[in-house]
């Protein structure tokens, strides 16, 4: 039965600009071979929203080493759109939003503001509906296999990047990728070497070139690495070499996983068409939100790509978990000071939160790192 009552409509927004420092600088092989510094903060962009009816949404998104005040911007100029509307109707509104910033373009900074607003209208949808995102989304499972990244940069040493290892297992994690790509291919070598030896064949062990091989030298190292068992080779070529990462998946037994730098479904489309990944990894926040993502999902299911989503394991944890084929999340610590929960992890696996919605609000120290805010609408 339809009601003939009016919809609720979204009434007020919170646009809040939160930069989350990091306790060491943060070096993978972008560093190494000159082409970035090294990263010490994350910028955070928070959208809490309210409908007429007093229900509530909160949405993330971010960015690394740049762009972070641009995304704020764009993001408080497109949000008045949203006043009035029905927060229901999260497709439009996504159209809305991305013709609203038609002239920067459907990819990159814009659709990356465009990803707050939609997640927040999802965490909204779930929490009216009491589910946690995974179950309104259409859950395949309870928990998702998980693997650490955080412990394993290059510019940890190697005795503490065993430590590290060993401290992430002992933590219930089950893989661990190390960061590769150093100018030295001896050096990834030697690290590659000493974690396994460390780990023993079993445990799931994954390495990551961050983009920073050119063909020839990807062909070496995947060669080099295929004794080792590992899960994938991640980013091993630039991540617009779609011809070259379909090469290397079809010339090796160890897979290969690219796609967290991308941008957009199209932009994903593009590298599924050409087969370039067997480990597809896209990123919420990144392609614009939990809308677009959920049309990559379709694309890689039906070309038999696996999936591990990229960082921001709050959210990739939920949509990871509506994926039929078994995937990975990746584990961060670092976004964990500015939610007031913490995801639950054991036996190799991240629960799925049972709190509706994302299950997830911000801290104190969220709102206190917080360096610019903007507020649209009135509360209920």
């Amino acid at each position: 039965m339809i009601s003939d009552s009016p919809a609720d409509r979204i009434a007020w927004m919170r646009i809040s600009s939160c930069y989350l420092p990091l306790a060491t600088p943060i070096s993978d092989a972008k560093v190494f071979t000159g082409r970035q510094k090294p990263m010490t903060e994350v910028a955070m962009l928070f959208v809490e929203l309210q409908t007429e009816n007093g229900d509530e949404g909160l949405g993330l998104s971010y960015s690394k080493r740049a762009g972070g005040p641009g995304q704020f911007a764009h993001a408080k100029e497109i949000a008045p759109t949203l006043i009035g509307e029905d927060p229901s109707d999260i497709g439009r509104l996504w159209t809305k939003l991305c013709w609203a910033g038609a002239s920067v373009g459907r990819s990159g900074l814009s659709t990356q503001a465009i990803a707050a607003f939609d997640v927040a209208l999802y965490d909204l949808k779930a929490r009216r509906a009491n589910l946690p995102l995974a179950k309104l989304l259409g859950a395949y499972r309870d928990s998702v296999a998980c693997y650490n990244t955080s412990g394993g940069f290059l510019h940890t040493p190697l005795e503490q990047l065993l430590v590290n290892a060993s401290a992430s297992r002992e933590r219930g994690i089950g893989g661990i990728k190390l960061k590769v790509g150093h100018p030295d291919h001896q050096h990834d070598l030697k690290r590659v070497e000493a974690v396994r030896k460390h780990l023993g064949d079993d445990v799931p062990l994954m390495v990551d070139a961050n983009q920073q091989w050119n063909r020839p030298a990807a062909q070496r190292m995947c060669r080099t690495f295929e004794p080792f068992n590992l899960v994938w080779i991640e980013e091993p070529l630039d991540a617009y070499d779609h011809e070259g990462h379909a090469a290397l998946a079809a010339s090796f037994d160890t897979p290969i996983a690219t796609g967290e730098m991308l941008t957009s479904a199209a932009e994903h489309f593009d590298l599924i068409r050409h087969r370039g990944a067997d480990f597809i990894q896209p990123d919420a926040p990144r392609v614009g939100g939990i809308t677009p993502f959920l049309k990559i999902l379709g694309q890689a299911e039906q070309a038999g790509c696996m999936l591990a989503p990229h960082f921001a394991m709050e959210l990739h944890v939920h949509l990871a978990a509506v994926y039929p084929t078994e995937p990975w999340v990746e584990h961060f610590d670092w976004l964990e000071p500015l939610f007031n929960e913490r995801l639950e992890i054991r036996d190799g696996r991240m629960r799925v939160p049972s709190r509706p919605g994302l299950g997830m609000s911000l801290s104190e120290q969220a709102r206190r790192w917080t360096r610019e805010q903007a507020e649209i609408g009135k509360r209920a």
